[in-house]
C-alpha cells in the first residue's frame, strides 16, 4: 500500500473546524496556539466560535484550513507514530492547500505558512476592486468544453479563464465579471448542464491575480523554504518536484494559473499511489478523488474517530 496526502482548499472552511482535534489531543493544541502566536490573533476562538461572515474572509479562512491539515499532521506523527516522510510517497494540495503540502512536507514551518497565506489571502482579496471579478462554477462540463467557453466569453479586455478542473464534470471558470455573466449565458449553447455564478470575493487563479502575485514572489522571495522530505506535486504543473527554487517559482504561477486537480489525482496510480488520504476540514477531495479514478482508495481525515480508524488500518 502506497499512499499520498492531500489538503483541502478554500471552501471547505465552516465554523467549528479543529475544535473536537483540539480537545482530543495535545498536539491538535500546539499547532492551534502556535498559528494564533505568528498571527498575532485568536484565529483558532474564531475557527471554533465564529462568526462564519470573519471566519470566510479568505485572509482568515486560508491559515485557518492550513491549521486544521496540520494539527491532524502532527497528531498522526506524535500519537500515532505515522511519520509522513517515511510513510507517504507524494503529497499535494488543492489551491492554498499546497502551502499545507509543503508545511507538511518540513518545507515551511508552520509558523511561515500561516504568515504566508495571511498574505496571500490579503493580497488575492487587494487585487482586483470588489464587483469588477467573478468565478462561476461550470456543472456537466469537461475542460474542453470549458475552455471554448472561455474564448467565447472574453471580449475586448474582459477575461474569461478556467481557474479550476477539479473533476470530470465539474470546471471553475474566473474573470471579469462580464465575461463570466457571458459564459453562463452562453453555457448551454456549448452542452454544459449549468453554470452557477459562485459566492466570492474576488476572481481567484485567472490573470486578474497578477498584484497579488507579484506580491506573493516578494514574499516567497523573503520566506525559509526547506527541501521538502517528499515530493510536492505542483497544481499548476501537476509534476512532483522537491526542488525549492521551483517550489517557490510554481507557487508564484499558481496565482494567477489553473488548479489541475484532475489531473493531479489521474496522476497518482502511475506514481504507484494505492490510497489517498485528505488531511483538513470537510470531505470534498474525497468526493472528487471517487469522481476522477477507480484506482485509488480514498480516505478523509477530520475526527478524532476518522484518525484513529486509519491508524488500525496500518
Amino acid at each position: 500500500m502506497t499512499i499520498a496526502f492531500t489538503f483541502p482548499g478554500q471552501g471547505s472552511q465552516a465554523v467549528g473546524m479543529g475544535k473536537a482535534l483540539a480537545e482530543a489531543f495535545a498536539a491538535a493544541r500546539d499547532v492551534f496556539a502556535e498559528v494564533d502566536d505568528a498571527l498575532s490573533q485568536n484565529l483558532s476562538r474564531l475557527m471554533w466560535e465564529g462568526p462564519e461572515s470573519e471566519l470566510t474572509l479568505t485572509a482568515n479562512a486560508q491559515p485557518a484550513l492550513m491549521a486544521v491539515s496540520m494539527a491532524i499532521v502532527r497528531v498522526l506523527e506524535k500519537d500515532g507514530g505515522f511519520v509522513l516522510a517515511r510513510r507517504c510517497s507524494h503529497v499535494a494540495g488543492h489551491s492554498l492547500g499546497e502551502y499545507s503540502a509543503l508545511a507538511a512536507a518540513g518545507a515551511f514551518s508552520l509558523p511561515d505558512a500561516a504568515r504566508l497565506l495571511r498574505a496571500r489571502g490579503e493580497a488575492m482579496q487587494k487585487a482586483v476592486p470588489v464587483g469588477e471579478g467573478a468565478m462561476a462554477a461550470l456543472l456537466g462540463a469537461e475542460i474542453e468544453q470549458a475552455e471554448a467557453l472561455c474564448r467565447d466569453a472574453s471580449q475586448g479586455t474582459e477575461i474569461a479563464a478556467v481557474a479550476n478542473d477539479n473533476a470530470p464534470g465539474q470546471v471553475v471558470i474566473s474573470g471579469h465579471k462580464g465575461a463570466i455573466e457571458r459564459a453562463a449565458e452562453l453555457a448551454k449553447a456549448h452542452g454544459i448542464k449549468r453554470a452557477m455564478m459562485l459566492p466570492v470575493s474576488a476572481p481567484f487563479h485567472s490573470p486578474l491575480m497578477a498584484p497579488a502575485a507579484r506580491e506573493m514572489e516578494r514574499r516567497l522571495a523573503e520566506a525559509t523554504l526547506n527541501t521538502p522530505a517528499l515530493p510536492v506535486i505542483a497544481n499548476v504543473t501537476v509534476t512532483p518536484t522537491i526542488e525549492p527554487g521551483e517550489i517557490r517559482r510554481l507557487l508564484v504561477e499558481q496565482v494567477t494559473g489553473r488548479v489541475r486537480w484532475r489531473e493531479t489525482i489521474a496522476s497518482l496510480p502511475g506514481l504507484g499511489v494505492t490510497r489517498v488520504v485528505e488531511a483538513g476540514t470537510g470531505k470534498v477531495l474525497t468526493g472528487m478523488a471517487k469522481r476522477i479514478t477507480k484506482d485509488l482508495e480514498p480516505v478523509s481525515l477530520e475526527t478524532p474517530q476518522e484518525i484513529e480508524a486509519f491508524l488500525k488500518t496500518l
